[in-house]
């Protein structure tokens, strides 16, 4: 896949670059080969989902630093765009789909 083409009659397309996207669905369970919808119902799910590996990474990130600083190495380096900020136009798109009761699809 090229690019990652999220859909929703409720917003805009959101387009994300692979890995990006590939991430995204793996976080929610999803198949990231494969066209897919997420449903209103899911959607709730999905954003919690989402807002723990963001917790998550960042709280690895956390201890890195904290393990590197403690050794006197030099502090890691992570991407400059984070999975917080990479996620929330996603996690946006979800709740404003879930308020109008409608799916999100993407690869169709």
């Amino acid at each position: 896949m090229s690019v990652y083409r999220f859909k929703s009659r409720e917003t805009g397309d959101l387009v994300m670059l692979p890995a990006h996207g590939k991430r995204l669905l793996e976080i929610l369970g999803k198949d990231p080969d494969s066209p897919g919808v997420l449903l209103p119902d899911d959607m709730p799910r999905a954003i919690d989902a989402i807002r723990a590996a963001v917790l998550a990474e960042e709280a690895e990130q956390k201890r890195l630093r904290d393990e590197a600083e403690a050794k006197g190495e030099v502090l890691p380096q992570f991407e400059t765009v984070s999975l917080r900020m990479r996620s929330t136009p996603f996690i946006e798109m979800l709740q404003r789909a879930q308020k109008a009761g409608v799916e999100m699809t993407w690869g169709v």
